[in-house]
């Protein structure tokens, strides 16, 4: 049995205490969270768990094996550190941290540790996504040429975060992994409407090494709910729908090729195919991802979305901050 403790169970924590809770091999043996009345309704759910105020206690008892932090962004540095240094396993919601040198000293902790450290980039486990990233490997759509995210909704309006820290971890961390590389450089512009020095919208731009590039479109002002991913590669084109209800993933056997009709003419053919609605299982990413936690302390092996690549997310992050304050100046990484 894995041995967890969740800190922070409320809007999104307590979806991380169900499914943990729910895993099997998993004794979630303790729940914290500050909020009484968060700890009372915890309480009632899961009484077989010690639901309690802070994490100290916890932390001391030699049968915890691994700390899941679903705190708000703020916490995750002091919560992580706390964990890690103790000698515990530790999953931390995203981003890691607000800092890429914060998230460094974290990624250092573990490896010292010689714990696991993993950060939830959810969209990393969907079903989805991974039928891509398999498509990209297998050479199916030839060669990537670009991305671009659109994540846009009316609401939910945060004020501790502008838009680009709250919705573009998503995108940055699927970007990342879709491409399998850390872009070289970031350009954001945005605006802050409704709040001064919150921004509510934000476009940004990732250029990687190779020349492939990934747009980023985030809001919460916006008429639209979209949660769209769209890849464009040289031989097809694939599109993920996070808010089609069961046909989520469309490939389309389209391109455009450029052909020597004579020695000194280039031509460029376009091609138009069939569209595939391949079946994706209709499983819960949430699961999945808590799931791959438990087996990498069981197996012992790297996460998914270890440490470095949590790290990898926070440092587009900032350079994207940094873009946005310069009024969308190319940023390097």
């Amino acid at each position: 049995m894995v041995v967890v403790a969740v800190v922070g169970a409320g809007n999104w924590g307590r979806n991380l205490v169900r499914n943990f809770a729910s895993l099997s091999g998993v004794q979630l043996k303790y729940v914290c969270d500050r909020s009484e009345k968060v700890r009372q309704s915890m309480a009632a759910q899961y009484p077989r768990a010690e639901v309690v105020a802070d994490l100290d206690g916890a932390l001391k008892d030699p049968e915890l094996d691994a700390v899941v932090a679903g705190v708000d962004a703020p916490a995750h540095y002091e919560v992580a550190k706390s964990a890690l240094s103790a000698g515990k396993h530790t999953y931390v919601e995203k981003p890691l941290t607000l800092s890429s040198a914060e998230a460094q000293e974290l990624v250092d902790l573990a490896a010292a540790k010689g714990v696991k450290l993993m950060v939830g980039h959810l969209l990393e486990y969907h079903p989805a996504v991974n039928y891509m990233k398999n498509m990209i490997d297998r050479d199916e759509v030839g060669k990537p040429l670009y991305l671009y995210f659109q994540r846009v909704n009316l609401g939910i309006v945060r004020k501790a975060e502008n838009a680009w820290w709250s919705l573009a971890p998503h995108d940055i961390s699927v970007a990342c992994y879709l491409f399998g590389a850390q872009p070289v450089s970031v350009s954001a512009s945005g605006q802050a409407y409704l709040q001064k020095g919150v921004e509510d919208v934000v476009f940004a731009n990732l250029k990687f090494a190779d020349g492939r590039m990934a747009h980023i479109h985030v809001s919460w002002l916006d008429p639209h709910k979209i949660r769209k991913v769209t890849l464009v590669g040289s031989q097809k084109m694939v599109v993920f729908d996070d808010m089609e209800a069961s046909e989520k993933v469309r490939v389309y056997d389209k391109g455009a090729e450029v052909k020597s009709v004579e020695s000194y003419v280039e031509a460029i053919t376009l091609r138009t195919g069939d569209i595939l609605l391949p079946k994706i299982p209709a499983a819960e990413p949430l699961k999945i991802e808590c799931q791959h936690f438990i087996d990498s302390i069981s197996e012992n092996t790297t996460p998914r979305s270890d440490g470095a690549d949590g790290l990898r997310v926070v440092r587009v992050l900032e350079a994207g901050s940094e873009s946005l304050a310069r009024g969308g100046e190319l940023v390097n990484l």
